[in-house]
């Protein structure tokens, strides 16, 4: 069967367009059918060439008889165009290359100056005419004048001896916000007027049961108070304030002297300390010498003779500033605040302002501990004091510092001869060629 089915397609005749499309079942059936009426009389025109016509002629391989498909009608005409293609690239090869023009020459370029023998270049430009701009240089003579003031000056130790200057003693606490350094100064200068303000006076003279002595004794406990209960160096400093501006104001009987020291210690902690003593405790440490009721009372009468006023700069707030200025030097802080306690026991030096007193304390520990200078330019800024300004309290300090050993009233000096700050207090007082012994 399949035999001769084969044998029938191949006798079969082969149509007389083959190149063209062949119609499929659909076409045939319209074309049978006709279209509109005036479509079957005309015949339709032919449309342009859009592509899908085949103008080569596509000859069968020999030895393949079928008819041509449209799909095998586009590989045919695939095949024809590439065997065409190639014909056309070995034609052009075939052909003779045409003869290169000729290419005319440029003239060679110099090699362009190197930049040092451009800039020797310009300097040798530059030579004759700055010679031609040069000024003659003026001949420096030695007048009689300018020797004799030079001979002068080194004669006198000016050359030779430069002005120290002000040291900054605040640069270093520039991110300390307590250290206030923006404001410090006009702190300091707000203490400096208000230390003439309610000042303790002379007041011996109007005190008829108490003398130098015994308020010597009362200051020398209140060391050892202030020590026993670890109270704040302000709270001891006011104390004594207190005492001695209230003595300047009313007499006080011998034997309320030490009530009075009580009830000023007592205001100065509730003033200056976060956990200040109890009335019970200074009861205990005066060894029950007075009652509760009569402390409350002095302590009234005290504020009452006082209006309330006990901000007050004391010798302390000027001791932190003329320390700071005198150098970062712990023995040296030791010893000024040694003879700023030893201070407060003479009595002769009461009516002093804080300031002077504090400077005074500074000018004492550095002849004590021998620095050189004495005293320095940034001290004398600070404090606003000069050198003979200070010489006659310092000499009461260093005397008393030389008598304190032999004393009977030494609680300061044993306080500083431990190890806590560094026994200053037995350190040999300063000596005779600093004029201050």
């Amino acid at each position: 069967m399949a035999t001769r089915h084969h044998q029938h397609a191949a006798a079969a005749p082969q149509p007389a367009n083959r190149g063209a499309a062949v119609l499929t079942g659909k076409q045939k059936a319209a074309a049978a059918a006709g279209g509109r009426p005036e479509e079957r009389n005309a015949r339709r025109r032919a449309l342009g060439d859009i592509g899908n016509l085949v103008h080569a002629q596509v000859q069968l391989p020999e030895g393949i008889n079928r008819p041509i498909t449209r799909s095998f009608g586009a590989q045919l005409l695939k095949k024809a165009q590439a065997n065409g293609a190639g014909a056309s690239k070995n034609a052009e090869a075939a052909a003779p290359a045409p003869a290169p023009k000729p290419v005319a020459r440029r003239p060679a370029l110099k090699a362009a100056p190197r930049a040092e023998q451009a800039a020797k270049a310009g300097e040798n430009r530059k030579q004759p005419e700055a010679a031609a701009h040069k000024l003659p240089r003026k001949k420096v003579v030695n007048t009689l004048t300018a020797v004799m003031s030079h001979r002068s000056k080194e004669a006198c130790g000016l050359k030779s001896k430069p002005k120290s200057p002000v040291e900054d003693i605040d640069k270093l606490d520039g991110d300390n916000e307590l250290a206030v350094v923006d404001y410090i100064e006009d702190i300091y200068s707000y203490y400096k007027s208000a230390q003439h303000q309610s000042r303790p006076v002379d007041y011996m003279g109007r005190q008829p049961e108490i003398d130098t002595n015994m308020r010597a004794i009362l200051v020398d406990w209140l060391v050892e108070v202030a020590h026993k209960f670890e109270l704040m160096p302000e709270s001891f400093y006011l104390a004594i304030y207190i005492i001695d501006r209230f003595l300047s104001m009313q007499a006080v009987p011998r034997r309320e002297l030490q009530l009075v020291g009580v009830a000023a210690m007592l205001i100065a902690c509730k003033y200056e300390e976060i956990w200040a003593p109890e009335v019970n405790d200074l009861i205990s440490i005066a060894d029950n010498a007075y009652s509760r009721q009569r402390i409350l009372g002095m302590e009234k009468s005290i504020l009452n003779r006082m209006s309330w006023n006990l901000t007050v700069p004391t010798p302390y707030v000027f001791l932190v500033r003329f320390v700071k200025a005198a150098g970062s030097d712990k023995e040296l802080e030791h010893m000024v605040f040694f003879f700023a306690e030893m201070a407060l026991m003479e009595y002769g030096l009461v009516s002093l302002c804080p300031s002077l007193l504090a400077a005074s304390a500074v000018y004492a520990a550095r002849c004590t501990l021998k620095k050189s200078p004495l005293w320095t330019e940034t001290l004398k800024h600070h404090t606003g004091f000069s050198e003979l300004q200070l010489m006659e309290p310092a000499k009461v300090l260093v005397t008393s510092h030389a008598r304190a050993p032999q004393n009977k009233l030494r609680a300061v000096y044993r306080k500083y001869a431990g190890e806590q700050f560094a026994r200053v207090s037995m350190q040999p007082p300063a000596v005779a060629a600093q004029g201050l012994a």
